[in-house]
């Protein structure tokens, strides 16, 4: 697997990309924003690590940039614990986050497992779409439809709301979520709760959508219609259960 590493720090820079290729990795190297647009256009990697603090564009304009283009999955790395940070990084569409210092072992199992993630999203996409409602969810372009208009997600809030809709009216446990989102064991909380929260935003849900995604502490999260309609899955007739009925995925 060929990875973009954007880093400045030139020692930062060897160590990494050293470790990153005794875990058996291509690694790609940039020092700056401009380089790592440039490097990204002309090498196609399959996953690019991108430190946030970067010379002449820093690294939340470059994810920006990356977003607009495609959807090359991103994991940031930033020099504080910063929270509104990190949550910048994933409204933008970011995939995971590592704050330096950092094992290199802890930043490759990440990698993989993104890269994972992203293998089994190439073969989701032959799934059926779903209908619920005026909502269209169709998993072959990633794309969110209410009513006929188009709703844009992230990859990584797409398959959250993917997998929240496939079960919709049951309850979605938050483990379940993060093995599937991140596939990793001990995925971040406060990230899915981050995804969702934006996903809330984007989707105008309980506003433009009579839908909402609630919340169940301690256990997980249930998307929902607000008038209690059900939903169809195209190609094999499967019909979920009614959206007021509560069961544990």
């Amino acid at each position: 697997m060929k990875i973009l590493l954007v880093e400045d720090d030139p020692d930062l820079l060897d160590v990494t990309a050293y470790a990153l290729r005794r875990e058996r990795f291509v690694v790609i190297e940039a020092t700056d924003g401009s380089q790592a647009l440039h490097r990204l256009k002309v090498d196609r990697p399959d996953l690019l690590v991108l430190d946030l603090g970067l010379p002449k564009q820093d690294g939340l304009a470059v994810l920006q940039r990356v977003r607009d283009r495609d959807s090359t999955p991103v994991v940031v790395l930033t020099g504080r614990n910063d929270e509104q940070v990190i949550l910048k990084a994933f409204s933008l569409g970011a995939d995971d986050y590592v704050v330096k210092p950092f094992a290199a072992k802890q930043l490759a199992m990440r990698i993989r497992a993104i890269l994972r993630r992203t293998n089994v999203a190439a073969l989701e996409q032959s799934q059926p779409a779903l209908d619920i409602g005026a909502l269209h969810v169709e998993p072959e372009i990633q794309e969110i439809t209410w009513n006929g208009q188009e709703m844009r997600l992230t990859p990584t809030e797409f398959r959250i709301f993917h997998l929240l809709a496939m079960h919709v009216g049951r309850i979605v446990t938050t483990g379940r979520l993060l093995a599937y989102v991140w596939g990793y064991d001990g995925g971040d909380p406060n990230a899915l709760r981050t995804h969702i929260s934006h996903m809330r935003s984007k989707l105008q849900l309980g506003t433009l959508i009579d839908a909402e995604i609630i919340g169940v502490p301690g256990v997980g999260y249930r998307f929902q219609l607000t008038q209690g309609r059900t939903a169809r899955s195209e190609g094999n007739g499967l019909v979920a259960q009614p959206a007021l009925e509560l069961a544990v995925s």
